[in-house]
């Protein structure tokens, strides 16, 4: 294991522990103030886990960039970016379905990371944090099921013979009727259709509390964008006569007061589009239906441009912290 210590850490770690540690000391600032809030003593217990599992990590992240002497991510800071006593702006349920989804992303992310990982040290962190995700998880499912909140994916008929394709209409039939959907379009569709009624909800909070103009006007496009890409998923599990979950726009406040910083929300709200980039990749790649495939494509191009004009209010802003680059060879020489 001291040999391994001694071992340089690769661009992929570097990267996993610096966006790791934005996204924890980011998830401190909201954690901090959901459990401020929280009522219900089952969802306050799955709040003070998880928040203990980012200040854990932010602490382990710390000791290994001080020890390899990189510099330490700015990120986010309660004194900075969150009022705890700013009154309630989400109700208890949306935040246990936000820790939900959180643990959903974080065992995609956390297998990644491990997946990327070289040093044993690394990867025996990642190992760790995977196991305390799928905790987290597992508390956050109970928790959901017993109060009655948890939504489950639509349910199909049994598989009674197996059969092969006979048609080209499985995959290319765009114009004319369309065959049902198959079980992964479902599965991709659900979930896509649930992150973008949560993302919704999370946005509308966001708009009513934030400070700068262009900030939420940026909010309001967000969820006007939101809102579009629920109605054309829903209409997709609509088609196959599936049924379609429920949004979460009444599981917000009215409160207008200061809760988040401008910095902190637009960190979110870009995290949470690269994400859906990734899910709308995967849903192209599982969708043998060529009309979702077009859909999704669609729908990528679509926030990765409003990600864009995000990244110009962040870097407007002197918002958005650089992450660790190579060496920029020919610049070095000019400068000489």
């Amino acid at each position: 294991m001291s040999q391994g210590k001694q071992i340089r850490l690769t661009s992929g770690e570097i990267a996993q522990l610096w966006a790791q540690y934005m996204s924890d000391s980011a998830s401190i600032c909201m954690l901090t103030y959901f459990l401020e809030k929280a009522e219900d003593t089952d969802i306050k217990s799955v709040i003070a886990y998880s928040l203990k599992l980012s200040q854990s990590h932010i602490k382990k992240i710390t000791s290994i960039f001080t020890a390899e002497k990189h510099e330490i991510p700015h990120g986010f800071k309660i004194e900075e970016d969150v009022d705890i006593h700013a009154p309630r702006l989400y109700s208890d349920s949306y935040v246990l379905n936000f820790i939900h989804q959180m643990s959903m992303i974080g065992l995609t992310t956390y297998s990644g990371s491990l997946s990327s990982s070289v040093r044993a040290d690394i990867t025996d962190y990642y190992s760790k944090c995977l196991s305390e995700t799928m905790q987290l998880n597992k508390m956050t499912k109970n928790v959901l099921l017993s109060n009655g909140l948890f939504i489950r994916s639509p349910y199909l008929p049994n598989l009674e013979e197996s059969k092969f394709v006979s048609k080209q209409g499985f995959l290319w039939d765009v114009f004319g009727d369309k065959r049902s959907l198959v079980a992964s379009e479902v599965a991709n569709v659900f979930a896509n259709f649930q992150r973008n009624a949560l993302g919704v909800a999370t946005l509308i909070g966001f708009s009513q509390v934030s400070q700068g103009k262009d900030v939420k006007k940026f909010f309001i496009r967000g969820i006007e964008i939101g809102k579009k890409h629920t109605k054309l998923f829903g209409g997709k599990l609509e088609e196959s006569n599936l049924p379609v979950p429920t949004s979460w726009a009444a599981e917000i406040t009215n409160s207008t007061t200061y809760t988040f910083s401008d910095k902190l929300m637009m960190f979110y709200t870009s995290t949470l589009i690269a994400l859906s980039v990734g899910y709308y990749g995967t849903g192209i790649s599982q969708s043998p239906r060529v009309d979702l495939g077009v859909m999704y494509n669609r729908l990528s191009l679509e926030i990765q441009l409003y990600s864009e004009d995000g990244a110009n209010i962040m870097i407007k802003n002197k918002w958005l912290e650089q992450p660790p680059m190579a060496l920029n060879r020919e610049e070095l020489i000019k400068n000489k």
